[in-house]
């Protein structure tokens, strides 16, 4: 099948299997943001934003990207800057392996742009993280980042 989609604001046409997931479509464009983790939608490793909505690709169909736009974290770096999530993931210290952190961040990233102008509790926070799991931080210090990221963003000239 043949689909048009935008990928970190660029268009791009693929013919895809209609078994190909949307995860390693992505992969094999050179995403590698995108981590295989679970591939059955449990452990995040693989969320990208579709039309601004925090998607795991491991259980979505590249043949639904038609007509979508897709930002993964490489898209994120705007003129070699990082953005207020990223950012703020970096000042706060919120990565160990990493391994969970692209698919966080752009969760995060969501979050932030959803509510922008709400300060999220922290519960708010844990619940709207509650798809992505990690191993080794222990989720403090991503609260602390998303937190942060909130503060960034409103800082940022729009």
């Amino acid at each position: 099948m043949l689909i048009n989609c935008t990928i970190n604001g660029r268009p791009y046409q693929f013919e895809v299997d209609p078994r190909l997931s949307l995860m390693e479509l992505l992969r094999q464009q050179g995403l590698n943001s995108v981590k295989q983790g679970c591939s059955v939608g449990e452990c995040g490793a693989c969320t990208v934003l579709i039309d601004d909505v925090a998607t795991d690709t491991c259980i979505y169909l590249a043949l639904w990207a038609d007509g979508k736009t897709i930002r993964t974290t490489e898209g994120e770096v705007k003129q070699g800057k990082l953005s207020a999530v990223q950012q703020a993931y970096v000042n706060v210290g919120a990565v160990q392996c990493g391994f969970c952190t692209p698919g966080l961040v752009m969760t995060s990233t969501s979050m932030v742009e959803r509510f922008r102008g709400h300060r999220l509790t922290e519960q708010e926070i844990r619940r709207g993280l509650a798809g992505n799991l990690c191993r080794c931080t222990g989720y403090t210090s991503i609260v602390k980042a998303v937190e942060k990221a909130q503060q960034l963003d409103e800082e940022m000239p729009r």
